[in-house]
């Protein structure tokens, strides 16, 4: 998608579809966990909805639009974040890349399946902190 489509698309979603995943993700049912990260030049606290998989220790999840994506540069630029997923936070320390085999399993299917015809690859691991739950992202 060239930069101006791309950036409009991701507008029109910001404003559309994002705040009913948030309302969903802070309800704690349904798909989406919510990602709270400290912006990389702002320093302020955003939230952002994603559909995420659980696995032992660590949560799986898919760029589908790249790793320029604002919440996941100001994570990884962090050094972690919280994730809000069904309702019980969990602060996250590292993240690393994650294999497309693995990524696809961690989703299983039907979504494992969708992901596979919409060839995408790109996952991501968010380790859980061992330490206990989450506070305030750092």
């Amino acid at each position: 998608m060239p930069g101006r489509g791309r950036r409009l698309f991701l507008r029109v979603l910001t404003h559309t579809l994002n705040p009913v995943a948030l309302r969903a993700a802070r309800s704690g049912r349904g798909p989406f966990s919510l990602v709270r990260h400290v912006g990389r030049t702002t320093g302020r606290v955003y939230e952002t909805p994603l559909i995420l998989a659980r696995v032992p220790g660590a949560f799986v999840a898919e760029l589908t639009y790249g790793p320029q994506v604002s919440w996941y540069r100001n994570v990884v630029a962090a050094g972690g974040c919280t994730v809000v997923h069904r309702g019980r936070e969990h602060r996250v320390d590292r993240v690393e890349p994650c294999s497309r085999a693995d990524g696809l399993a961690a989703f299983g299917n039907p979504a494992a399946l969708v992901l596979r015809l919409l060839r995408r690859g790109e996952f991501r691991l968010l380790h859980e902190a061992p330490d206990g739950p989450a506070g305030p992202p750092t």
